[in-house]
């Protein structure tokens, strides 16, 4: 698999990556209040994604991903994040992922940009997983807040 150095070269430099979310989500004029969140939060979920992307992307036990991004939806809700920001903060961790693999100067012969469209388009689809769930937690503790103040 032409994208797993790809994916080892993210994964061993996750605290640099994961540094660099949360500067954008702290300084992004958009997101007051997932920006407000403490930084062991906004890292812990940066990291688990950086750390394990290789397991994640292989195992594809969208089960465990669906559990625990729905319960971050959740959470978000309980938080006050609006759901807008809580789908920024994830479309942010794969922006600045990508874009330090796209730092990194490869060369860009045909097998380097084959293998860096592939792991775009893997990650693109993981994301893609995420957000599903994350908004999925949210809407289930939304409905359960209306329901409880009627």
């Amino acid at each position: 698999m032409l994208s797993g150095k790809l994916i080892h070269l993210i994964e061993s430099h996750e605290e640099e990556i994961t540094a660099r979310i949360v500067r954008s989500i702290r300084h992004h004029p958009e997101l007051a209040h997932l920006g407000k969140l403490p930084e062991p939060e906004l890292r812990a979920q940066g990291q688990e994604i950086l750390k394990n992307l290789g397991h994640w992307l292989a195992s594809a036990n969208e089960v465990k991903l669906a559990q625990e991004y729905e319960a971050i939806g959740k959470v978000r809700f309980a938080e006050s994040v609006p759901l807008h920001e809580s789908v920024r903060g994830l479309c942010l961790i794969k922006d600045k992922m990508i874009d330090f693999v796209d730092e990194q100067g490869f060369d860009h012969d045909v097998l380097g940009l084959y293998a860096e469209e592939q792991l775009e388009r893997r990650v693109g689809r993981f994301f893609d997983l995420l957000v599903t769930h994350l908004v999925r937690g949210y809407e289930t503790a939304w409905q359960h807040a209306a329901h409880a103040v009627a």
